[in-house]
């Protein structure tokens, strides 16, 4: 494990919410399923707008250097005034929760994601945040590997890629 389980967790939400379009509300419901995200919910539209426009705001974590990302994360953390506490629930051990359950989801994914951003610069991880190495593809991605190798995104560009590069062995190209 590179980090914290409840870290892991909150970066690679942070990488699915910003390569997921969140078409409607209950891609939102799924989406918040997916990524076991606790809390109250409003389930309205504009509670799907406020996750929504995130999105661009989160891509930024991946396209700045480490200070920009410092300026991000303390503006976010300034923003949204966690007050980090442990908890334990749903048949996890203690993990932190920075916000009240009742906050807007907008603001507890916020939250969670600059959390989980001040473990990647204190540990100095930054080059574990990378954009999917498909040349099809401008998904992001976080690299949770050992040995940090994971080059493509969960959304099959490494078989396509595997696949290219077969055909091409098989047709005699370099």
């Amino acid at each position: 494990m590179v980090f914290a389980h409840d870290t892991e967790a909150a970066l690679t939400t942070l990488a699915a919410l910003v390569n997921t379009p969140l078409r409607d509300l209950a891609a939102l419901d799924a989406f918040l399923g997916e990524h076991q995200i606790s809390g109250s919910r409003t389930h309205t539209q504009a509670e799907l707008d406020a996750v929504r426009a995130l999105r661009p705001r989160f891509r930024r974590f991946w396209e700045v250097g480490e200070d920009e990302l410092v300026e991000s994360v303390n503006d976010l953390l300034r923003e949204s005034r966690p007050l980090p506490q442990l908890v334990r629930h749903d048949g996890w051990g203690y993990h932190l929760h920075a916000v009240p359950p009742e906050v807007p989801v907008a603001v507890r994914l916020t939250v969670e994601a600059g959390m989980a951003l001040v473990d990647v610069v204190r540990t100095g991880a930054l080059d574990r945040l990378r954009t999917c190495a498909h040349p099809d593809c401008a998904d992001v991605l976080v690299d949770l590997s050992k040995n940090r190798s994971k080059r493509f995104c969960d959304g099959g560009c490494g078989n396509r890629a595997a696949a290219s590069a077969y055909r091409a062995r098989r047709a005699g190209r370099p």
